[in-house]
């Protein structure tokens, strides 16, 4: 699964709960750093940093993992 940038927006904005302790502190600083600048280039950091994460750790994502991929 690959994010798009669209779905990073709408994971941003929104208020979603997940088990995954990293994945939240991971969203959480990236929803600081899109605050603070919301360009081009800052969403595409946020995308790939997120892009990487669900890679490195799908295995072990759950029921989280299926929340990504319903954005």
């Amino acid at each position: 699964m690959q994010l798009s940038q669209e779905q990073t927006v709408k994971l941003l904005k929104g208020n979603y709960s997940f088990s995954l302790w990293s994945l939240s502190m991971l969203i959480t600083r990236l929803k600081g750093v899109y605050a603070g600048d919301s360009s081009t280039d800052s969403l595409e950091t946020c995308t790939g940093e997120l892009n990487a994460f669900v890679k490195k750790f799908s295995g072990i994502m759950g029921n989280d993992y299926v929340l990504l991929e319903k954005l």
